[in-house]
């Protein structure tokens, strides 16, 4: 079992190119249990964070490499509840980063976060 979900579509959880990985945007789906365990931003936001950090360890990178992140929120009033959690898991200098509202997510989730990080 990995340690990650699985796509939900027809599409890569991550690519790399260039030295570069790419990870197609994470839902906070628990991957052991496949399910959406939460309503609650905060703990969305982490699940989707646990899930990004699962790839990098794969690929052998940590959270220091990511270089950009790309943060959809299902309601911009979460910015701040969200923030808490993201300065958890990055430290300065922090990524370059968008984060933005989006009328809907998949599976009704409140959050979903892509990045690009840099191997090596």
């Amino acid at each position: 079992m990995s340690n990650y979900p699985k796509a939900i579509g027809p599409y890569s959880a991550y690519r790399e190119a260039n030295g570069l990985l790419f990870i197609s945007g994470q839902l906070p789906i628990n991957p052991a249990s496949g399910e959406i365990e939460s309503s609650d931003i905060k703990e969305q936001t982490k699940q989707s964070l646990k899930n990004i950090g699962a790839i990098l360890e794969e690929n052998g990178i940590s959270y220091d490499k990511v270089i950009k992140t790309t943060c959809f929120l299902a309601d911009i009033n979460d910015f701040i509840a969200f923030n808490e959690i993201y300065a958890e898991f990055f430290k300065t200098p922090y990524p370059a980063r968008s984060a933005f509202a989006v009328k809907d997510l998949p599976k009704k989730v409140k959050i979903e976060i892509e990045i690009i990080a840099q191997k090596g």
